[in-house]
């Protein structure tokens, strides 16, 4: 069981990442959102986005949250997997806490839907695992600012398959009300050119539902995998809504030598 009492992960990396001040992060959070495409077509049932700094990828985590905005007050939970960067873990790792913390409030975790998981064998609890994990921490602004009032379902992915992956989001599939966000960046490191040409390849395979994505080619390559076989099993396509690197980033942050893709991706129900 996932303990009830008041256990709060403190933000990571505010300041870094993202502003650590409130009104300086409320204000690019809005101004990233205002400069994103006007939400069009069907809400998402589940998303790719991106997980780096706000300099380098905000603007496509923007253009993917933006499509929420329609269903601002519907969607009440959200289940966000991320790859862990900095301790390995087998299996997905839930938190031991049941909340967290951002410069914009706290988000209540649900409790229920976690003791639901923790018992399954690719699942575990480890608070190291999240203590100063970015791949899930950045998206909370964004959702926070999206979203009207949600609780949240937070998984490091470390160490799994994509079936195992597949089988914890059957369990968390719900309706409506319950968004899936898998955090991936694309290609690391390579030249302009290159990455462009690499991350072009890997949005063909998720395009396709491949689930046999490379970390090399995506980072949260194991989540992704995991989504495509759940989006086959409840017939949702994907579709692409936005593709750069951080070379495009701007401001002067843009360095072409060595860059790292972003995609942003929206999968919805095909009939």
């Amino acid at each position: 069981m996932i303990a009830t009492s008041a256990n709060t992960r403190p933000p990571a990396v505010a300041g870094s990442f993202y502003p650590a001040f409130p009104e300086e992060l409320a204000a690019e959070v809005r101004s990233l959102l205002a400069d994103a495409p006007a939400a069009t077509g069907p809400i998402p049932k589940a998303i790719i986005a991106p997980h780096a700094g706000y300099v380098y990828s905000g603007p496509t985590a923007a253009a993917i949250y933006a499509r929420l905005a329609p269903a601002r007050e519907r969607i009440r939970r959200v289940v966000l997997l991320g790859p862990v960067h900095r301790v390995a873990v087998r299996g997905l790792a839930l938190p031991a806490a049941d909340r967290f913390a951002t410069p914009l409030g706290h988000v209540a975790l649900d409790v229920d839907a976690m003791n639901a998981i923790v018992n399954m064998p690719q699942v575990c609890v480890s608070a190291a695992a999240h203590a100063h994990e970015h791949s899930l921490e950045v998206h909370l602004p964004f959702l926070q600012t999206v979203l009207v009032d949600f609780t949240l379902v937070p998984l490091a992915v470390g160490d799994t398959s994509a079936g195992e992956v597949a089988e914890v989001l059957e369990r968390l599939w719900g309706g409506d009300e319950t968004l899936i966000v898998v955090s991936s960046d694309l290609s690391h490191f390579l030249g302009y050119a290159d990455a462009q040409s690499v991350d072009r390849q890997t949005t063909a395979k998720i395009l396709a539902l491949r689930d046999d994505i490379s970390h090399s080619e995506a980072c949260g390559g194991t989540p992704v995998n995991g989504l495509a076989l759940a989006a086959r099993r409840h017939g949702l396509a994907p579709s692409l809504v936005d593709l750069r690197n951080s070379g495009d980033a701007a401001r002067g942050a843009g360095d072409k030598r060595r860059v790292v893709g972003y995609g942003a991706f929206a999968y919805t129900a095909t009939a």
